[in-house]
């Protein structure tokens, strides 16, 4: 009924999208409130923490007011629930149940998933969402038999526990959403590479975005790719070099991180620290023993983020590769901005612009009011704005220690990242009003 209702009042596909994420935290914070949602003998959090909790899971973020040691199964199953109805997507998922139930699927169903998973084709819409169910079970299954395999063989894990921290696990690296069944993430395997780079593969496929992942199974050869496969790919990879190289050198000497690893694990952490920050939120090592610039760099990287219809947040590689091209562009003063040989329309590179600006302002302002309601520095809590608009959910560790009405303003964050700046105030609008009529061009002095 409630849910009806809100989706009721929604105007435009953007509204039900975020409509639909805002039912799904309520419906999450309603479940995590219950008291066997809590291990037993433990204090059961508050409204306010398990509304943070539900928003960290259902937008695949990773960030925590309380250690997740506190929920109980119950507690734990209801955040892989949310982390995969949220990292799939809710509209998503009604149109393939759709698909399956009836065999078609109607235009309204098509508008809403293309709203959400960013789709182009109309036409394709159907293949693309059965598609991305098949590639979603694919690549957590083979993430989890291959952890399981490893970790079964662990001494101080039984069957059943590897069992479903493996699936648990693959779920959670896959959608992006960077939550651990350990309180101290991913820490403990910091020297494990049959943990490290399953995990690696799964959040680094889960962040090229479902229409890249679509494409690779029906063009195999890079010569036929799209131009947005090709931006995306080619950015995506240069970030991978930069962000493990970046954290070797800066943090090599540092004792709370890399400097008493060997050469080797030193190697493996920092290419699992370099690629994290992008999409993910695991961390091997302790974030809050990070040096200012490597946590700079990552603040970088979280803005950034991944592919565009993936499950991470940010303002996306695409946004940043259009933007590194128009300046280059204006740089070499030619007159169009290209890519592969394809020609940048003006429509693209003004929405990069918007978005990119959007998410400037929504960090700066989000990082300024946690430094102005707490006794954090800017840096940290610049790096935590940015972990919430990127739904990364890495943090220095000042999360639980923000005052309520800091946590509250994250919570907000996180689903702006989630469902995408454009998509949030676009659904937040009144209504459109499209001109009939262009005013006499004038060029201000730039620069």
């Amino acid at each position: 009924m409630v849910i009806s209702r809100i989706l009721g009042v929604a105007r435009n596909p953007a509204q039900l999208v975020l409509a639909a994420f805002v039912s799904l935290i309520a419906v999450g914070t309603v479940l995590l409130r219950l008291p066997f949602a809590v291990d037993g003998g433990l204090e059961h959090p508050g409204w306010h923490d398990s509304l943070f909790w539900s928003t960290s899971a259902s937008t695949v973020t990773g960030l925590g007011t309380v250690d997740i040691s506190t929920f109980s199964l119950f507690g734990e199953l209801v955040l892989l629930a949310l982390i995969q109805v949220g990292g799939f997507g809710i509209m998503t998922i009604g149109s393939v149940l759709a698909i399956v139930a009836s065999r078609r699927i109607g235009l309204r169903q098509r508008i809403l998933a293309q709203a959400e998973i960013g789709a182009v084709d109309m036409g394709e819409l159907r293949y693309l969402i059965s598609a991305i169910a098949k590639i979603t079970v694919l690549v957590e299954s083979t993430i989890a038999l291959i952890l399981f395999a490893h970790l079964a063989t662990v001494d101080d894990i039984s069957v059943g526990r590897a069992a479903y921290s493996s699936i648990f696990h693959g779920i959670s690296a896959f959608n992006n959403a960077g939550i651990s069944l350990y309180s101290d993430s991913l820490s403990r395997f910091v020297d494990d590479p049959l943990v490290v780079f399953p995990i690696t593969a799964a959040f680094v496929i889960g962040g090229l975005g479902f229409p890249i992942l679509v494409e690779f199974r029906r063009r195999v050869r890079p010569r036929k790719w799209s131009l947005h496969t090709r931006i995306t790919i080619s950015a995506t990879v240069a970030l991978i070099l930069i962000g493990p190289l970046f954290v070797l050198i800066a943090e090599w000497t540092n004792p709370g991180t890399l400097g008493a690893m060997s050469i080797w694990e030193k190697i493996q952490a920092a290419w699992f620290q370099g690629v994290t920050p992008r999409t993910a939120g695991f961390n091997t090592v302790d974030i809050g023993a990070l040096r200012e610039p490597t946590l700079n760099f990552m603040t970088a990287l979280m803005f950034i983020g991944a592919g565009s219809a993936s499950t991470s947040g940010g303002i996306k590689v695409t946004t940043f590769a259009v933007l590194s091209y128009a300046m280059w562009a204006e740089i070499r003063g030619r007159q169009d901005v290209t890519a592969f040989r394809r020609r940048l329309p003006s429509a693209a590179i003004r929405q990069a612009m918007t978005i990119a600006l959007l998410g400037v302002g929504i960090v700066f302002v989000t990082a300024v009011t946690l430094t102005a309601i707490s006794p954090f520095h800017l840096t940290d809590t610049m790096f935590e704005a940015a972990s919430a608009f990127g739904t990364v959910g890495l943090s220095t560790g000042i999360t639980d220690a923000l005052p309520k009405g800091g946590q509250l303003l994250l919570v907000v964050v996180m689903l702006v990242g989630r469902v995408g700046p454009i998509t949030f105030i676009v659904a937040l609008a009144l209504r459109n009003e499209p001109r009939d009529y262009r005013f006499a061009e004038e060029r201000p002095i730039i620069g």
